[in-house]
């Protein structure tokens, strides 16, 4: 069985994408992984971040992306043709061991998963709360289980903030992992999550299995002086344990920024560039803090 990791943070742009794609290209790259990367965004920027627009949207056409799995799922009484398996792209950015389930810009329509809420409800004579309480639990643990077995790691990247989807992430995982920047917001967001993580883990009988690996850093520029960005990391290993964060810092560099331009990961692109030696490290110390022998 391979471990079920969630990128999440309750703030935006904080690298959540940045990070999964490059961990999971180190993961293939340089310890033979198989590992799936799964875009849980609507701003579909892991997708993007490793085919092009015109792929995606050639894919798209074609209905072969997470969305589809979604509305499988959703709505299960509509014949459908297509498994989990059929929308995994193998091996992208020519890199074997990488693979890719897209997102998609439309990754469930709202009407008819509120629809679907109302009639399973109606129907089955149950409350609200537990028919959205089966989604939560099932929704993207039926998606991973006919593959999960054919992977050593699957990554899920999710949209910032607490919805569903991240909600159906988190229950299907055995880690989560944290990215964040020095910053009082992205350590407000890191607060939040954890407790609500917390409920819902206790939420279930026994309770969910799933711990935070780590908080990774990936280091803002500009206005936030050495002294500014002490001070917050202080107040972070007050909050956690020095075991929960990662010793390993992703500087700030362009070459980062400009490797989503290529749709290709930073790693690959530039793998002599401060940010690509920092994640390959990074994915040294995350491999060391899952004791895996690979």
């Amino acid at each position: 069985m391979g471990q079920v990791l969630t990128t999440i943070n309750m703030k935006g742009g904080v690298g959540k994408t940045t990070l999964t794609v490059n961990l999971g290209t180190c993961l293939a790259r340089d310890y033979n992984q198989r590992v799936l990367i799964v875009d849980l965004d609507s701003q579909i920027s892991g997708t993007l971040s490793l085919i092009s627009p015109h792929d995606f949207s050639r894919i798209r056409k074609g209905r072969r992306t997470l969305n589809y799995l979604i509305d499988k799922i959703i709505r299960p009484y509509i014949q459908r043709k297509y498994f989990t398996e059929d929308m995994i792209l193998k091996n992208v950015c020519n890199l074997e061991g990488l693979d890719l389930l897209p997102g998609d810009i439309e990754l469930y329509d709202e009407y008819i998963f509120a629809e679907t809420l109302y009639k399973k409800g109606i129907a089955e004579e149950s409350k609200f709360s537990e028919v959205w309480g089966y989604f939560e639990e099932s929704l993207i643990k039926k998606i991973l289980m006919p593959v999960v077995d054919k992977y050593d790691f699957i990554l899920l990247d999710c949209a910032p903030g607490y919805n569903l989807l991240t909600r159906s992430g988190i229950v299907a995982s055995n880690y989560y992992l944290l990215p964040a920047r020095p910053e009082p917001l992205s350590l407000v967001g890191i607060q939040l999550l954890e407790r609500r993580i917390e409920k819902l883990k206790k939420k279930y009988n026994p309770p969910l299995n799933v711990d935070l690996l780590g908080i990774s850093f990936i280091l803002s520029g500009g206005l936030f002086s050495s002294r500014y960005y002490n001070q917050v990391m202080q107040r972070i290993e007050e909050d956690f344990e020095s075991k929960k964060i990662f010793n390993t810092r992703i500087p700030m560099d362009v070459n980062i920024a400009k490797a989503v331009d290529s749709f290709t990961p930073a790693v690959l692109q530039t793998p002599n560039s401060a940010g690509s030696k920092a994640f390959k490290k990074l994915t040294q110390e995350f491999v060391e803090k899952l004791n895996v022998h690979i």
